[in-house]
């Protein structure tokens, strides 16, 4: 299986006539927030494949061409549903075989829209713990993939308040052992930066721009 994450910066070689060349063969798009929905569109028109995403703390913003073009505050969602896209957020989905959970925003810094408080977080992951639970007992797993915007705590994240990642992310982790956690918020300028890394059982990606999971395992 091979899986197409992309986060925060439109990136030109996705972003391309080669696209179908490049990254045709992928099964999965997996988008980690802060990213035009029209360039979403793109990406699933030219490969056609399923797009799930979630919402991160810049997306309202940006979607306010797609609301207003919509008449409605949730239009950036109707458009992300005319070409396929499914919104994630807070919510489980089965995909490809993969158990996926998904966790928009990240840490509150300037009480803007996306942005939860450590506690809020906590709270709506303890709200989502009976389906983790249900899950391992039909399904044998809790959930192979978790798709956040921000990072966990201590893995990618940076001391500052808005990019600082979620300590429960890290509880997630240990508790429901899942394969992945793909995240973006987290810009990476140097080749030399950290991208992908290990927690436990679980391999976590920084997404951003855009990276691919190769995979032989059946889930």
């Amino acid at each position: 299986m091979r899986i197409l994450c992309v986060s925060d910066q439109v990136d030109p070689l996705v972003y391309s006539h080669r696209v179908k060349e490049r990254y045709g063969d992928v099964d999965l798009v997996l988008a980690a927030g802060d990213l035009p929905m029209e360039y979403l569109g793109f990406i699933s028109s030219m490969l056609n494949r399923p797009l799930l995403y979630v919402e991160g703390n810049h997306d309202l913003g940006r979607l306010a061409v797609s609301a207003q073009a919509y008449g409605r505050p949730e239009g950036h969602r109707l458009y992300a549903e005319s070409f396929g896209a499914v919104d994630v957020g807070f919510t489980f989905v089965r995909e490809e075989g993969l158990l996926i959970l998904g966790l928009p925003g990240s840490m509150r810094y300037n009480r803007g829209p996306n942005q939860f408080t450590e506690f809020h977080m906590a709270f709506r992951l303890a709200l989502l713990a009976p389906r983790l639970l249900w899950n391992r007992l039909v399904y044998g797993r809790a959930v192979d993939l978790v798709l956040t915007h921000a990072p966990p705590r201590g893995v990618h994240d940076r001391d500052d308040p808005c990019h600082r990642g979620f300590r429960c992310f890290r509880w997630l982790m240990r508790f429901a052992a899942p394969r992945w956690l793909v995240h973006g918020h987290v810009h990476l300028y140097d080749l030399a930066d950290v991208r992908v890394s290990t927690a436990g059982a679980t391999t976590v990606v920084n997404a951003f721009g855009h990276w691919i999971i190769e995979t032989e395992e059946a889930p």
